[in-house]
């Protein structure tokens, strides 16, 4: 079948990108859907089961700081549009393992640059899936694209880096690259490691929400389904070399996030919410929260369209419906990792 357009997500089977991927090849059954993923612990194959047969779906299994690789697939493949997502981001590993984090995050960027840039077909698209915590902690203001960026941490501080190198490509080549800093994205197959999917697993396992430190932690909560109708609107009408920001009004403390969850999981009086929370020493440098502005995207005709209401209730019935979902995961990936490696023996 002969295909118009070929795109590669790299970091597909992880939470944003199988969304991203699922999206992509059921929209588009004219575009050739490539997936390149390790397989890190956080993602999971399983999240691609609805469209591992279309016949418009390849996925291969690498790693995205490996140049023979990425070389070997942009010259044997007419790679359109690059959606770039693969990378380390929790947080608090990122204190624990810096360096793997300037490996994946900073390292991987530039070999897959060094190689959508040398090849032959040039892409359209270059889209780098950044955060909105480059901007570091805002209390008194509201970050838009031209803020200033403050990482705070180790993985901030390697996207923030990995941004400068994407940026560098526009400035020295005009290699069309669009950068993104999205607000939290949430939404059925997150890892538990993020805090919507801990305080859910923690809740089904009849253990209390930990809640980190004592001071007043909110984030901007984004439905994934929004976060990949951005990305899609960007990719069609978003101007090159720029960045956009992709957010949402819906801040919510993350106390209020736990006692919702408690009551929805639990069903229990709000007499009896105090019961399933747990307080817990505060990580290193917790950033209170992120409040960003999206005028620029909305000026493209993006809004977020699903309620916190309905995505939170989307969110807890598919983590009730699948409760083994990340544990088979591990197990599959254990397969997976076995029949590769014996078909390259």
């Amino acid at each position: 079948m002969d295909f118009n357009r070929t795109v590669l997500v790299t970091g597909g089977c992880g939470f944003i990108g199988s969304h991203l991927v699922c999206s992509l090849v059921t929209r588009n059954p004219h575009w050739r859907i490539i997936n390149l993923d390790v397989l890190d612990y956080c993602c999971s194959p399983r999240s691609l089961e609805s469209i591992e047969d279309r016949t418009n779906y390849t996925f291969i299994r690498g790693d995205v700081c490996n140049s023979r690789l990425l070389n070997h697939i942009f010259s044997t493949e007419n790679i359109d549009v690059i959606f770039h997502l693969a990378a380390k981001t929790h947080v608090e590993s990122s204190f624990e393992s810096p360096s793997s984090f300037q490996r994946v995050n900073i390292d991987g960027t530039r070999v897959l640059l060094g190689a959508a840039h040398q090849a032959r077909h040039r892409p359209q698209r270059f889209i780098y899936v950044s955060t909105d915590e480059v901007y570091g902690a805002g209390l008194d203001q509201v970050f838009d694209e031209s803020s200033p960026v403050r990482p705070s941490n180790p993985y901030s501080a390697t996207k923030a880096a990995a941004e400068y190198l994407v940026k560098s490509y526009w400035d020295k080549y005009k290699f069309p690259i669009i950068i993104t800093r999205s607000n939290n994205i949430y939404g059925p197959r997150q890892y538990t490691e993020k805090v919507i999917p801990r305080f859910l697993n923690l809740l089904q396992m009849n253990k209390k929400c930990t809640i980190q430190g004592t001071l007043p932690k909110s984030r901007h909560f984004l439905f994934v389904d929004d976060a990949i109708s951005a990305f899609l609107l960007l990719l069609e009408k978003g101007t090159v070399g720029e960045i956009y920001n992709v957010g949402t009004s819906c801040e919510i403390p993350i106390m209020q996030l736990a006692r919702e969850l408690i009551k929805m999981v639990k069903n229990v009086q709000d007499s009896e919410v105090n019961d399933w929370l747990e307080f817990v020493p505060d990580r290193p440098r917790v950033d209170l929260c992120y409040p960003i502005k999206c005028e620029k995207l909305q000026q493209l005709g993006w809004r977020a369209e699903v309620s916190w209401v309905e995505g939170i209730r989307q969110t807890v019935k598919w983590y009730h419906d699948n409760p083994d979902f990340w544990t088979e995961a591990g197990e599959d990936q254990g397969q997976v990792r076995s029949k590769f490696q014996k078909t390259n023996e």
